[in-house]
């Protein structure tokens, strides 16, 4: 898949286009980029996603933006898998933001992507105040010569399936609900770095991901699998938040603790799965208290994978 910062001066070949954010890719994505795949099959052209960095909501009030579900490599690799081509990460700045809905149609669709076939969802807005929207982009292929296609709503146990709603699935702790939007469990990537070694004081030793100043959308302890570089597939426990017992006012942070493991995962990239959230965080009065949770969720994370265990072999 062939990505690129910002848009060519012009693209050699026509493209069929989407655009967004596509955070967390979910069924409602899915369903899109199905729909693009196939008309640019159909015409012989290159499946093209515009998506942005920063996220918008990030530039406008960067303290009140939402967690990411996804990092930027995240999603193109899912993007990927989907059968798309190309993306266009184009910065999302001053310029960006402040252009005209019909200056972003006649230059950067028009003259830049050359666009053939447009497919976008039913609540799409673009342009300066998001003044932009279907009709605007369909009057504008009608006199440029593009076609334009509204993908509807994806619904599941009557809720429109979104980021919104996906993140808030998983900050209220429902990995049942979030699994059902995305079509698949959970997951966290990043590499390992060092942290403060209490665990390995504890007796419990985790690895710590970098997480680079990310917001989590999620929060608490959870069973979880973990695979990556040079590791086979394992089970552990994950504690993600800001270690009330260690202080106020810390970053936030994902530990993993591998059962039955031992050996150096420093520097590796990991995949974290999480299957089931076992309880919030909470601030421990002494660090005894603290090493007997975590044996307590270390234990509740064997019994939870002894049983899934069993399911899978009942099947």
């Amino acid at each position: 898949m062939r990505v690129l910062r910002g848009l060519e001066p012009r693209e050699s070949s026509p493209t069929v286009l989407t655009i967004g954010n596509f955070d967390g890719i979910h069924r409602g994505h899915e369903a899109l980029l199905a729909v693009l795949v196939a008309r640019a099959r159909a015409l012989g052209l290159p499946a093209t996603v515009m998506t942005f960095e920063p996220h918008p909501r990030e530039f406008f009030a960067p303290h009140q933006a939402p967690a990411r579900l996804s990092s930027l490599r995240d999603k193109l690799e899912r993007l990927e898998s989907l059968g798309v081509d190309q993306v266009y990460v184009c910065r999302f700045n001053k310029a960006m933001a402040g252009m005209e809905a019909q200056r972003f149609i006649d230059v950067l669709l028009v003259h830049r992507l050359r666009v053939r076939h447009v497919v976008i969802g039913d609540d799409f807005r673009f342009g300066r105040g998001r003044c932009g929207d279907f009709a605007l982009l369909q009057a504008a292929g009608g006199a440029a010569g593009f076609q334009v296609e509204a993908m509807h709503t994806v619904e599941i146990d009557a809720m429109r399936v979104s980021s919104s709603s996906l993140r808030a699935a998983l900050e209220g702790g429902d990995l049942d609900l979030a699994e059902r939007m995305q079509g698949r469990r959970f997951q966290l990537c990043g590499r390992v770095g060092h942290g403060n070694k209490l665990g390995r004081n504890l007796g419990f030793p985790t690895a710590n991901l970098r997480l680079h100043g990310r917001r989590l959308p999620l929060a608490g302890i959870y069973a979880v699998s973990v695979e990556g570089e040079g590791l086979a597939l394992h089970v552990g426990a994950a504690s993600l938040g800001v270690r009330p017992t260690l202080g106020a006012g810390l970053a936030p942070s994902c530990e993993v603790f591998l059962l039955d493991f031992d050996g150096d995962l420093y520097r590796r990239r990991l995949r974290i799965t999480f299957h089931k959230r076992l309880r919030e965080e909470r601030k421990f009065e002494t660090l005894d208290a603290l090493k007997a949770a975590i044996a307590a969720d270390v234990a509740a994370t064997r019994a939870y994978f002894d049983t899934f265990q069993s399911n899978q072999k009942a099947v």
